[in-house]
């Protein structure tokens, strides 16, 4: 019965294309770091949202264009996590290492790990990797060679020691599945050890403690 007098039931608001397709890729980003990537469908993906799997192919051509660009946005905000906000130089570097060495990046780790294994099999998605590896290398470069400019770093060979910090970053991510994680402090502190040893600082002031 119509109430008189009565407001109109409240129509549902439809969100912008960009809003909506945004939302959707967060969602799927979301999956992957939780889940894995394979675990990126168009129905894991509607139900939270509340909307049918159809409409996320409406803006996703096909589910592989979903899952990379889901990687991509989840390891976009990794490197800018990972960077964080300090300015300078050796304090940037040292929250690095202690982001890069924390509990929190195990999820990371594994999504890393996840991509590598599935692009075997994705060419596409290998070129992503490609791309986001080298956002990665040109940032600590950057880093790396503002640090020599100011004084707090002792390197000729900034892209040599970047490669030697994100090799590191890579072997603790090896373990990133293991049941038990490594409590020796050469496991634990291997990212400080060899940032240290690249860029001739004392690696304890780089340590996560």
């Amino acid at each position: 019965m119509t109430r008189v007098g009565g407001d109109a039931s409240p129509s549902r608001v439809r969100k912008s294309a960009e809003v909506r397709r945004a939302e959707i890729l967060a969602e799927a980003a979301a999956i992957a770091r939780r889940d894995g990537l394979e675990r990126v469908t168009l129905r894991a993906v509607a139900e939270p949202l509340g909307v049918r799997p159809g409409l996320i192919s409406h803006y996703f051509s096909a589910v592989e264009v979903l899952v990379i660009e889901a990687f991509v946005l989840a390891v976009t905000a990794e490197r800018d996590w990972l960077f964080g906000e300090e300015d300078a130089p050796l304090a940037q570097m040292s929250g690095f290492v202690r982001r890069a060495e924390s509990q929190e990046a195990v999820e990371l780790c594994r999504l890393w790990l996840n991509a590598r294994h599935l692009a075997r099999a994705v060419p596409n998605l290998a070129v992503a990797i490609d791309e986001q590896e080298s956002l990665d290398r040109a940032r600590m470069v950057a880093l790396i060679e503002a640090g020599v400019a100011s004084g707090a770093f002792q390197t000729t060979d900034p892209v040599g020691a970047s490669t030697r910090i994100y090799m590191a970053v890579d072997a603790i991510g090896v373990y990133a599945n293991n049941a038990s994680p490594f409590e020796h402090p050469a496991f634990r502190h291997f990212v400080a050890d060899v940032a240290g040893w690249s860029l001739g600082v004392d690696p304890r002031a780089l340590r996560a403690e």
